[in-house]
């Protein structure tokens, strides 16, 4: 019953965080799965973890489709490209030990961190469309920002939406709105790829999986509810959502690598 509560409790979490700063709450995961849950295998957290994240992406779906905020021949380039990626990413952390694997999460987190302190939602041209007229110049951008974030996205097991965002600004020159609600397929698409990876090394715990995703629904739902009575004050919440990502990454880096200094020493 404990495990069970501390299941439906950690995705209550990322979907709170999901759901009151947007893209990058996913990235609170596997350390929830590993300290708060505690499941023994970084592996099997990152399996685990890559289900939720690809179930969640799905859900919140919808309401950007509905809003019109989705453009899917530029998702689909990018998520395609990227899937490759996330196989190989995902391929390559499964022979990397836990504990470095844990330590580079760490670092990773500080990334997030620091990203979402210095980044500003800037303008972009809605209008922009994946053609055969465009096709020469968005091709070439679209297909090389894919693979790269979604080699990251499969190796850390993680969504990758603070990634995937710019990658699609940068890339089509997309505002930042269009760029959240399409990069929701490739989080997706990454996150699905990275979990039938685990999934077939039997890295991938199920009945968690479904228990993490029933509480991010809850938790996302609160989260929304909860944002729109914060709206004044959302800068402040990215903040401090981005202060918890790097203390939980501090934290992440000390425990990982105490184990390995004091083993070498």
């Amino acid at each position: 019953m404990t495990f069970i509560v501390l299941a439906v409790l950690s995705g209550a979490v990322v979907g709170l965080f999901l759901g009151l700063v947007g893209g990058g709450g996913s990235i609170l995961a596997v350390p929830l799965l590993i300290y708060l849950v505690g499941i023994p295998s970084t592996h099997m957290a990152i399996g685990t973890s890559a289900v939720a994240v690809a179930a969640t992406a799905l859900a919140n779906l919808v309401p950007h489709w509905r809003a019109g905020h989705v453009k899917f021949r530029c998702a689909l380039v990018f998520a395609g490209a990227g899937i490759l990626g996330a196989w190989a990413g995902s391929s390559l952390a499964k022979l990397v030990d836990g504990d470095w694997l844990l330590a580079l999460f760490g670092l990773l987190m500080l990334v997030v961190g620091g990203v979402m302190v210095v980044r500003r939602d800037g303008l972009g041209d809605p209008e922009v469309h994946l053609t055969v007229e465009t096709a020469r110049i968005l091709l070439p951008r679209l297909l090389p920002a894919g693979f790269a974030v979604g080699l990251l996205s499969g190796f850390f097991g993680i969504g990758g939406g603070f990634l995937i965002v710019p990658g699609l600004m940068l890339a089509t020159g997309m505002p930042i709105a269009f760029a959240i609600g399409t990069s929701l397929i490739a989080v997706a698409a990454f996150g699905a790829t990275t979990a039938a990876n685990y999934a077939i090394s039997g890295l991938v715990d199920w009945p968690l999986a479904a228990l993490f995703i029933g509480g991010g629904a809850l938790g996302g739902l609160a989260g929304m509810g909860l944002g729109k009575l914060l709206s004044r004050g959302k800068n402040g919440l990215k903040l401090a959502f981005a202060g918890v990502v790097i203390a939980v990454g501090l934290f992440i880096l000390a425990e990982s690598l105490w184990p390995l200094i004091a083993g070498s020493a």
